[in-house]
């Protein structure tokens, strides 16, 4: 059998999924494969763009270097293994044309298409224990969350994943994201709010800066701090209010002066008040106006939307550096109506709409004004042109 999952392009929503938030969403049409085979024992996984093949089973650590893209192919096997018993043999190729630590998610893709692949082949769906704990994608996706961040997930018990202390975003716009629109999801739990077509004739090109957004090493603790922050301001919240709501989205919900309240909870530690401000600037103000602009076909105001969240990403959230920030300033002075960065941030991309008859052309004039000003990225920096595509399906 062969899987397809598609990368993912966040329109905004920028740490906000681990937190109870909001982020705006699309599949593109650019992924991971995987095609899968029967095995003789354990599993082995190759990939089409790397030399070797790894032999890896349930419960054995594998000798791999920090990032490897084999160890997250370990923690399905081990997180699979461990709720549904004894897996069978299997023999994984693995495929992809997603730009590698760009921001789409090429990580998450490899695990849910992996996990795809082994649930079907070992039949799990037809599992008491899968059917009392996942009805649809939805749970799925938060399922598939839980390989990388190692929580359980209802009866279905967690172990230590991948190292990275994030949300579901990633793997909910994966299977939940719908062909030709813009889809927005609050989180824990995971709830769909709506969708808006993407408007006909624009395309999203993306600019990779060449900076790796890696979930490893100083990457993956600067992803891990923002994502402790909001924990601590939870904390401190329930410790004063008495309560013990679980996300920055439960406090502000819990009464008319939530807001109010939270704000002089986290003004004595500038973290905390900018963490703060970078969840409910996105949250809040940013999404809401984006989705009002779509809705309206006001391109422009879609456009300021955009340059407020990539702003309160850079000033509050901390998460942009100076290619980032270039390369979406660059986007609005060639004309552009909206850019932002995204992803994990720390690195990675940024995306631009423009007309679809031009993307091609800003594409090529885009990447070459960012390396006249950063020639060190020379030979890792590209760009792609993509529309919102299809969700993860059998090939």
């Amino acid at each position: 059998m062969t899987w397809f999952v598609p990368g993912r392009l966040e329109v905004l929503g920028k740490h906000t999924d681990y937190a109870g938030g909001s982020s705006l969403l699309a599949a593109v049409d650019r992924g991971v494969t995987v095609s899968l085979s029967d095995g003789d024992s354990g599993v082995t996984a190759t990939s089409t763009a790397l030399p070797g093949e790894l032999r890896l089973a349930a419960g054995a650590s594998p000798a791999l270097p920090p990032g490897h893209w084999g160890h997250y192919v370990q923690s399905v096997l081990d997180r699979l293994a461990l709720n549904f018993g004894e897996l069978r043999p299997a023999r994984l190729v693995v495929d992809s044309d997603l730009p590698l630590a760009s921001g789409m998610s090429s990580s998450s893709a490899l695990v849910v298409a992996v996990a795809l692949a082994l649930i079907d082949h070992n039949g799990l769906r037809d599992r008491d224990e899968w059917r009392a704990a996942i009805a649809d994608d939805i749970d799925l996706a938060g399922y598939l969350a839980t390989m990388e961040n190692g929580l359980s997930f209802g009866p279905l018990e967690g172990r230590r994943g991948v190292g990275t202390f994030g949300g579901s975003e990633d793997h909910t716009a994966m299977l939940c994201c719908r062909e030709g629109r813009l889809s927005e999801f609050s989180f824990c739990p995971i709830v769909e709010r709506g969708s808006v077509p993407m408007p006909e004739g624009w395309s999203f090109v993306v600019a990779v800066s060449g900076v790796l957004a890696e979930k490893t090493g100083a990457a993956l603790e600067a992803y891990n701090e923002a994502s402790a922050l909001a924990r601590e301001i939870v904390d401190e919240w329930n410790d004063v209010m008495g309560r013990s709501d679980a996300t920055l989205a439960d406090a502000l919900a819990s009464g008319e002066d939530a807001m109010l309240a939270l704000e002089a909870i986290t003004e004595h530690d500038e973290w905390w008040s900018d963490r703060l401000r970078a969840f409910l600037t996105e949250s809040t103000v940013a999404i809401p106006r984006a989705l009002a602009a779509l809705r309206s076909g006001d391109v422009a105001a879609f456009g300021a939307a955009a340059d407020l969240s990539h702003r309160t990403a850079d000033e509050a959230l901390g998460n942009q550096i100076p290619e980032t920030n270039r390369l979406q300033a660059l986007a609005r002075a060639l004309g552009a109506p909206a850019a932002s960065g995204f992803g994990a941030g720390f690195g990675g991309s940024v995306w631009a709409m423009v007309p679809t008859a031009d993307a091609d052309g800003f594409a090529a004039d885009w990447l070459a004004r960012y390396l006249a000003e950063f020639p060190d990225a020379a030979g890792r920096a590209t760009t792609l042109v993509t529309r919102p595509g299809p969700p993860a399906h059998r090939v």
